[in-house]
């Protein structure tokens, strides 16, 4: 098992970062790394992911939302038949406008102890840039 983590501390409430993390249909307006998301964040639906690595290098994926937890946590799981990625984003509420969000991907399967450290340091970058536009999008005033 390897893992992929991030965190940012982010001065908006649970609620108005829940509702940006589950606005798919308005990634492309601001997240550089998941570009675009088709589908609704309801467990079990199937989802169409997006994204752009720092270094340029795009994919595309069909997870499965796992858990919806309004205001607090959103994962889904992909799987193949060599390695299987679950994508976790929690938000812990830490004041009543400030929150910590947790970005993470947790990697199993035969591949998993095979990717190298320049597409875990990719991912990771990724994971950086996506948490910074969430905060400035989730701290403006106005959405």
């Amino acid at each position: 098992m390897k893992e992929v983590r991030t965190e940012i501390e982010i001065n908006a409430g649970p609620e108005k970062v829940w509702k940006i993390l589950t606005d798919f249909e308005k990634y492309d307006q601001w997240n550089p790394f998941i570009t675009r998301i088709a589908g609704q964040a309801k467990q079990g639906s199937k989802i169409e992911i997006h994204i752009e690595t720092p270094s340029g290098k795009k994919r595309k994926y069909g997870p499965t939302v796992t858990v919806v937890e309004q205001g607090r946590e959103l994962r889904w799981l992909g799987k193949s038949l060599l390695l299987n990625g679950e994508h976790i984003f929690t938000i812990k509420q830490l004041q009543a406008e400030r929150v910590r969000f947790v970005h993470r991907e947790v990697f199993d399967g035969l591949l998993a102890s095979f990717s190298g450290k320049s597409l875990d340091n990719d991912v990771k970058q990724g994971f950086e840039e996506m948490n910074r536009a969430l905060k400035e999008r989730a701290e403006r005033a106005a959405l």
